[in-house]
């Protein structure tokens, strides 16, 4: 780069020579210099610029201080007391002991639906302590024992029984098909419903079908809030009767008879035996202890009738009785299945 001659029409600076552009200040920093445009006067580099203010007692030095990299001490927070935590019963690791819900269930307390709401709800002891977290595994021997509200709780659940009409299924809504329970309104109460109970918006809660009835079949179907009830009609070792009227196209004959009465299969699978019988020329009389789906209509089949009418009328030893189609009473306390 070119420099500027002084104004003053002087001598031009003598640049300096390369021993001296070798030499190093001492210290063995490097020269960091400039020459004055006017006068040709070397300045030290950075001589221009107005030191900044003091901001502390230090001196200043011309060198820019740093923060220290380490973050300031902070100082400890207390940790909030704790509540106290109240004694649990000791775990159990066999895998070859029952559950509690379960356990509850094979002494008859509840159904394990119940008995899950029951240990959520701390009503439960195993031992003399209370046990409230599901899936804890027990003892077969274990004392086990129930809090006073749950069987008040249990004592409130209501059963109800139902006339369904056909062309309502029996559980949730399917194929446009509207649930058998929606008839559970008090508008739709039997009017000769020999049962005291108040009717309550409370008693649709956890109201459930105990069994099935066919979209195409009428007759009795029970709902009930109380899972003993539903484990006793429905459970896998439950041996209720269920009876039905069932009128029937084609020819039966002798040995036709004999298999609906015992020897049939479905899906590869023995029926267990069954009680059949003429209840005049064209409807038969059937009495299962078991419930497949579509048990009776398949067994026709197998032996060559044609169902055209499906309706039960007893579930145990409760009748349907002179309950009108569409409409529901309550199960009474005398009444059992």
């Amino acid at each position: 780069r070119r420099r500027k001659r002084p104004a003053s029409g002087g001598k031009r600076a003598e640049p300096p020579s390369p021993g001296a552009r070798r030499a190093a200040p001492p210290g063995g920093a490097p020269d960091r210099t400039k020459r004055d445009s006017a006068s040709g006067t070397k300045r030290a580099f950075g001589s221009h610029v107005k030191p900044a203010p003091e901001v502390s007692a230090a001196p200043a030095t011309g060198v820019r201080q740093r923060r220290s990299s380490h973050p300031k001490p902070v100082s400890p927070m207390r940790p909030p007391p704790s509540a106290p935590v109240p004694p649990r019963p000791p775990r159990h690791d066999n895998p070859d002991d029952p559950r509690l819900s379960k356990r509850m269930s094979e002494l008859g307390l509840c159904s394990r639906r119940e008995a899950d709401e029951w240990i959520e709800n701390g009503w439960v002891r195993v031992d003399g302590k209370v046990v409230d977290t599901l899936g804890t595994r027990v003892s077969p021997h274990a004392r086990i024992e129930v809090d006073p509200a749950a069987s008040k709780h249990q004592s409130e659940q209501v059963t109800i029984l139902l006339n369904k009409p056909i062309g309502y299924v029996s559980g949730q809504a399917e194929d446009g098909h509207q649930p058998a329970m929606v008839l559970i309104r008090p508008e739709n109460r039997w009017a000769a419903d020999p049962s005291q109970t108040t009717f309550k918006p409370g008693h649709l809660r956890g109201l459930a079908p105990a069994g099935r009835l066919d979209i195409d079949s009428t007759g009795l179907i029970v709902f009930t809030q109380d899972g003993r009830i539903a484990k006793h009609l429905i459970g896998r070792d439950s041996a209720v009767e269920k009876e039905y009227l069932v009128r029937v196209e084609g020819t039966l004959s002798d040995d036709g008879m004999k298999l609906l009465q015992h020897g049939l299969e479905l899906d590869g699978v023995k029926l267990k035996p069954a009680r059949v019988s003429w209840q005049n020329e064209d409807q038969l009389r059937v009495v299962l202890r078991e419930g497949r789906k579509r048990q009776i209509r398949r067994m026709c089949e197998l032996v060559g009738l044609t169902v055209t009418g499906l309706k039960r009328v007893r579930s145990g030893s409760v009748p349907l009785g002179a309950l009108p189609v569409g409409q529901w009473r309550y199960l009474r306390r005398d009444e059992k299945f």
